[in-house]
């Protein structure tokens, strides 16, 4: 009984461990998001302050192409309205990892005195 508490235990601990991986590469890509949120958001502050009688520039492989103003501020507004949904997504889907990390290690712990208890009832058999 200890051996198959033991694997079912190892299982979960599988499990919990892929979670936590999980939950760490949804971090990661968050923390990018945001960085390029602030950025964008620089570009947009810096565009705010031309008039149309700037010309702004688009880096466009290794050529610099003239760009309309109007056009150059739309991008960034769609870019920045973009990140701004995809950091809500991946602040869900943490959520949604940090909720079953917290069951599984519940559940590890469960199972961990299970095993414990298996492990005492042999000792004493023995």
């Amino acid at each position: 009984m200890a051996e198959a508490l033991q694997k079912k235990l190892q299982g979960e601990l599988e499990k919990y461990q892929q979670l936590q991986k999980d939950l760490s590469k949804c971090m990661t890509s968050r923390q990018k998001l945001e960085a390029q949120l602030t950025e964008n958001n620089i570009v947009k502050e810096e565009l705010d302050l031309l008039d149309s009688s700037n010309s702004v520039y688009k880096l466009i492989g290794p050529v610099l192409v003239k760009q309309d103003m109007e056009e150059a501020k739309a991008t960034v507004v769609k870019r920045l309205d973009y990140i701004t949904g995809e950091i809500k997504r991946y602040d869900g889907q943490m959520q949604e990892y940090e909720k079953k990390s917290e069951q599984q290690r519940e559940g590890l712990a469960r199972l961990q005195q299970e095993f414990q208890k298996a492990q005492a009832k042999g000792a004493v058999k023995a």
